[in-house]
């Protein structure tokens, strides 16, 4: 579902030079920065990247910057001063510029020709002299942007820009998307809730309202050959439980889970909707809690949020997009149960709505009371993540700012089986340990509800708070109480002063 954005999206390269130093000097400046993208793009990079020339005056910048800027294409942009480029030249064309910027540190030529340099080849290659130019002219605007240092064609330079081209990709994702609630927030939680209109101000996205009365009643145009298509896809995808089976005795309730899926893949398509909420508190009309649909949905790469949590429903949205096609799958999930036996861990998981990409095997199709809601008893997939080091976040509104929470954790096989759990978990250790890392959660004014990913790192999520220019707190082994409350303490002093 999302793999268009990364089919229809580009990074566009420049190179900054200037004429000081003649037409043959442009002309190599030009073929080593053509080399450069083709190699670069040769390497497997996640979309594609567009060498888009060298430019050498004022009017040149001012004029890619914001072709740049209203392109529906480029999402991102690449700066390299392969040699000297005046920077007071590049001020008109960032100040029009709000995309993603990254500034590679890099030189054509690895290593330093010690028996042949000459002063014709100093003034050609003199990255080292020309990107601390740019760089200072960047810094002196106050323009966040990423820097990448490494020689072009080590697979760690590829790696790091790679991982922001998927950083950006998800960012520019973000400014088109739309976010249905069906239903509102589950009523007097705080930290679900926030202000939309800034978060569509700072994160670009919208926040839409669907009410559940017109879920239910688009579930009245469901044919029920589209339901029976469902089924079978449920029966070949997924084990069935035996009260699944067609001859089961809730049976019905896988039927009228698929009834519920359809009705609200119909209503996200009208609204060009990639993320969506429920509530178990707002169910009219409905058969059950659509937590198969969510599941579902999720995998395709939708972003979900239980109880009207939209900022979640972006931020799994976020990881969906960014993880795009890589091996580890990501999930809303929410923090549930502590265990405090051996170095500590947290049981994660909700009432239905974790998604099967993280599952460790085959998913099984079942269906059991809920216990809340007060609905017929829903169908779920029942699994349990498979293990391995992730990334949990979370976003929260402080007021006058938003924050993005991130902790590193590993996730572990259960201890013992949950046969009485007939829920899809995980089970986690918060780094550094549980009672530094939850304890810092709780400090930092962190959810319950969390957007996780096997696939995406810190720093990833770090170069989408620098774009967004949001803060960021981390959560990792070296955390230690004491200097995070200094660094809280900090953080809302530097905030006020912005704002």
């Amino acid at each position: 579902m999302n793999q268009n954005i990364y089919e229809r999206s580009q990074i566009w390269f420049v190179t900054g030079a200037q004429l000081l130093y003649g037409d043959d000097a442009v002309a190599q400046v030009d073929a080593h920065s053509r080399q450069i993208v083709d190699k670069l793009s040769a390497g497997g990079l996640p979309m594609e990247m567009v060498y888009r020339g060298t430019i050498h005056s004022r009017e040149e910048v001012t004029a890619f910057f914001r072709e740049a800027e209203a392109s529906e294409t480029c999402v991102g942009v690449v700066t390299w001063m392969h040699t000297f480029s005046p920077a007071k030249m590049w001020i008109h064309g960032l100040k029009a510029f709000h995309k993603p910027l990254l500034h590679l540190h890099t030189q054509f030529h690895r290593e330093i020709p010690w028996s042949d340099i000459d002063m014709d080849y100093m003034n050609l290659n003199q990255s080292a002299h020309g990107d601390r130019e740019f760089g200072h002219i960047v810094s002196r605007l106050r323009r966040n942007r990423k820097i990448v240092v490494g020689y072009w064609q080590d697979d760690t330079t590829r790696k790091s820009l790679a991982d922001w081209m998927r950083v950006c990709a998800a960012w520019g994702d973000q400014q088109k998307l739309t976010i249905v609630r069906f239903g509102d927030n589950m009523n007097d939680v705080a930290v679900t809730d926030g202000d939309k209109v800034e978060a569509e101000s700072v994160l670009g996205y919208h926040v839409d309202y669907v009410p559940v009365g017109d879920l239910a009643e688009v579930q009245q145009s469901v044919t029920q050959a589209e339901i029976n298509d469902l089924v079978a896809q449920y029966t070949s995808e997924y084990t069935l439980a035996p009260n699944a089976l067609p001859d089961g005795m809730d049976r019905k309730r896988v039927i009228e889970a698929a009834r519920e899926e359809l009705a609200i893949r119909k209503i996200l398509e009208v609204k060009n909707a990639k993320a969506f909420t429920t509530n178990f508190d707002a169910l009219h009309g409905l058969d059950q809690l659509p937590g198969l649909a969510s599941q579902r949905l999720m995998a395709e790469g939708y972003g979900f949020g239980a109880e009207g949590d939209w900022k979640t429903a972006a931020l799994v949205r976020l990881f969906k997009v960014m993880g795009r096609g890589l091996p580890g799958g990501s999930s809303f999930l929410e923090d549930y149960v502590l265990h405090f036996a051996g170095d500590g861990a947290i049981l994660q998981s909700h009432m239905l709505e974790v998604c099967p990409t993280i599952a460790d095997a085959k998913p099984r199709l079942e269906v059991h009371p809920l216990g809340i809601g007060g609905k017929a008893a829903p169908a779920r997939l029942v699994f349990t993540a498979h293990s391995g080091k992730g990334v949990a976040a979370t976003v929260v509104d402080m007021g006058n700012r938003f924050r993005m929470i991130v902790n590193c954790v590993e996730v572990r096989k259960p201890e013992a089986d949950l046969p009485k759990l007939p829920v899809a978990r995980a089970f986690w250790k918060p780094e550094p340990n549980l009672e530094i890392g939850a304890g810092a959660w709780i400090l930092c004014g962190g959810t319950h509800h969390t957007a996780f990913s096997f696939d995406l790192t810190v720093e990833q999520l770090a170069d989408y708070a620098e774009i967004a220019d949001m803060e960021m707190v981390v959560i990792d082994e070296k955390t230690e109480i004491f200097r995070l409350k200094e660094t809280l303490r900090t953080n809302e002093v530097y905030y006020w002063m912005k704002k």
